[in-house]
């Protein structure tokens, strides 16, 4: 699978974790940055991770920056994204089951980097469930 990511320096420590995680599991990186922890804005990484996906470039992106909420925002500002801020694996993997979520947010600074991993590999290993009332609820967001 090919992942865009992207943090800003809140998020940056996790997203490099990350990084290794998705190569050594065989996943594509396509990595937008930021490049080191020096303060930055988290909109241009959030809108290039989630235009990736839109594009079809990559087919999952996962964002980061402190708390994850700022970044989610941005990426769900771009049309036919639907980024999910997930702080544990159980909305990871319903995020992906009901709403085939295909961006995942989190917060650099709100959760440890085990579940961080956890977190990423129930969001990418869980597929949409394709039942009518979500797929209903997903035409509703659009």
């Amino acid at each position: 699978m090919k992942i865009a990511i992207g943090s800003d320096h809140g998020g940056f420590d996790m997203k490099e974790a990350v990084i290794a995680h998705l190569k050594e599991q065989g996943h594509e990186v396509n990595d937008v940055g930021c490049y080191d922890k020096k303060s930055c804005d988290y909109p241009p990484y959030g809108r290039a991770v989630a235009h990736a996906v839109a594009d079809g470039t990559c087919d999952k992106g996962i964002v980061i920056c402190t708390t994850g909420i700022g970044i989610s925002i941005t990426a769900n500002k771009v049309p036919g994204i639907r980024a999910a801020l997930c702080s544990d694996t159980t909305a990871a993997y319903l995020t992906r089951a009901h709403n085939d979520a295909n961006v995942l947010a989190m917060g650099g600074g709100m959760i440890g980097m085990n579940v961080a991993i956890d977190i990423v590999d129930t969001f990418l290993n869980t597929e949409f469930s394709g039942l009518e009332k979500h797929k209903r609820r997903i035409a509703g967001i659009e």
